[in-house]
């Protein structure tokens, strides 16, 4: 669409989940994006982002959470409008891509969890507090109980609820809307926006608190909910 990038997660085996070159690419494409908004999404239905490849060794993996915060950084200072368009489940720093994000579309089928303690991390207390609150984000991180589509709309993490079958149309057609505004205003608004949440400080607060994790993650059963893929 004129004035609209798409931003794919390709790696379906693992439910996209990302290892060092996924990251690297998406902040590759993050950096050189052009065109006023950007719509992510997944190459395939039913899934979004099972955050970082547990897959990977334990160094590989410290690697990835860590570089995460440079690709949320890029994301929320970036002039270019991000929507994401979740279909399936967001896990961990999939869930953290929907938080970098500006605008978070989804379908019933998205569900959405923070798993950092389960892998001695804090994970999401930079954006999720001023999404849904003190206690809602408490509740959420300290639990990392899955968060249905319904509940995250009424929560406000997600902003707008839409079927499978009309996700990506309804992303586009929002994106293309934004396309067509004033782009220095939609620049100065986004930018505004951001600055008064402190979302870029409190990035690099956590980052700075969860330096030391070395890649470790117990195996899976061990930790409530988790998957294979999953931080």
């Amino acid at each position: 669409a004129p004035g609209v990038t798409r931003l794919a997660l390709n790696r379906p085996r693992v439910r996209n989940a990302l290892d060092l070159e996924a990251v690297r690419s998406l902040i590759e494409a993050v950096t050189c994006l052009v065109d006023p908004v950007a719509v992510l999404t997944s190459t395939h239905e039913g899934m979004f982002c099972a955050g970082a490849d547990l897959s990977v060794a334990d160094s590989e993996r410290a690697l990835v959470s860590d570089l995460l915060y440079e690709l949320y950084e890029k994301m929320v200072s970036s002039p270019v409008v991000i929507i994401a368009a979740v279909d399936g489940p967001a896990v961990g720093g999939g869930a953290q891509l929907l938080l970098a994000s500006d605008v978070r579309m989804a379908s019933p089928a998205a569900r959405i969890r923070f798993a950092g303690p389960g892998h001695g991390l804090a994970v999401g207390t930079w954006g999720l507090p001023s999404l849904i609150g003190r206690g809602g984000a408490l509740d959420a991180m300290l639990t990392m109980r899955t968060i249905a589509a319904e509940e995250a709309h009424s929560m406000g993490l997600v902003d707008r609820l839409v079927s499978a079958a009309d996700l990506r149309s309804s992303a586009v057609e929002l994106a293309e809307a934004i396309a067509g505004l004033d782009r220095a205003a939609a620049v100065r608004v986004k930018r505004l926006v951001v600055e008064g949440t402190g979302l870029r400080d409190r990035l690099v607060a956590e980052r700075q608190a969860n330096g030391g994790w070395a890649g470790a993650v117990p195996p899976p059963g061990l930790t409530p909910g988790a998957a294979a893929t999953d931080v």
